[in-house]
């Protein structure tokens, strides 16, 4: 296994069967600054894993074996790593199921080698500096019935449990928690958390996080929805 780029540079690794691709991926992304490491499908990406931590993660979908869908999800149980998906998979159905399965972001082939570095700076700044724009908390963290949501971590807890949430989650729950009480549309959503986010995205990213955090997600009290206008959190 060998790793390109410089030490100190974000760390990526591209897991996809196509051998042709993933080395062109490897060059471009180390000329452009970042340590690549690569992976030939989830197995190896596995491995790759335990024994490296990785800033993001570019993973395609149809491999053999183990598909993306499934390492995503799979690791979303107990890995932060933010994940970017590069599939040929370019239907509205697909984008929605790849989100749904833990995708912080969602290109399709074929693409453009500077927008896909754009996305993965875009995703880079998200985790690194989180907080959209926007009001200043009033409030370190926000109280939601046995949840707690600290806002300069982005952290879901149940009491001293970390509940696991991926980073646009976290970055939904800031923009709507430093709006405490108000109700802010999905188009004002994803203005604030930029990235190739969407109305449909918001939607997605709101069920997951209903999940998640409600005592009953059919009939939410925290992350409420309020028809024709858009999302509130209403904390404690």
């Amino acid at each position: 296994m060998s790793v390109e780029g410089l030490p100190d540079k974000p760390h990526i690794l591209v897991v996809d069967d196509d051998t042709r691709l993933r080395d062109l991926l490897r060059i471009f992304l180390a000329r452009n600054g970042y340590r690549v490491t690569t992976a030939a499908d989830a197995r190896e990406a596995r491995e790759r894993l335990q024994g490296l931590d990785f800033d993001l993660m570019v993973l395609d979908l149809m491999m053999p074996g183990e598909t993306g869908l499934e390492l995503s999800r799979s690791l979303r149980k107990g890995k932060d790593i933010p994940i970017l998906m590069l599939t040929a998979m370019a239907e509205p159905r697909d984008r929605i199921a790849g989100f749904e399965h833990g995708a912080d972001d969602y290109l399709a082939k074929p693409f453009e080698a500077r927008e896909l570095l754009l996305r993965i700076n875009s995703i880079l700044r998200r985790v690194s500096t989180p907080a959209p724009a926007g009001p200043e908390p009033v409030r370190d963290e926000v109280v939601l019935g046995p949840f707690r949501f600290d806002l300069r971590r982005g952290e879901l807890l149940r009491g001293q449990n970390r509940v696991r949430i991926t980073e646009a989650e976290a970055g939904l729950l800031r923009a709507l928690a430093l709006n405490l009480g108000r109700t802010l549309s999905r188009e004002s959503l994803a203005r604030l958390l930029g990235g190739n986010v969407n109305a449909r995205t918001i939607d997605v990213q709101v069920t997951r996080l209903r999940r998640k955090m409600e005592p009953d997600p059919g009939y939410p009290r925290y992350l409420q929805t309020v028809r024709g206008q858009g999302y509130r959190l209403m904390g404690e």
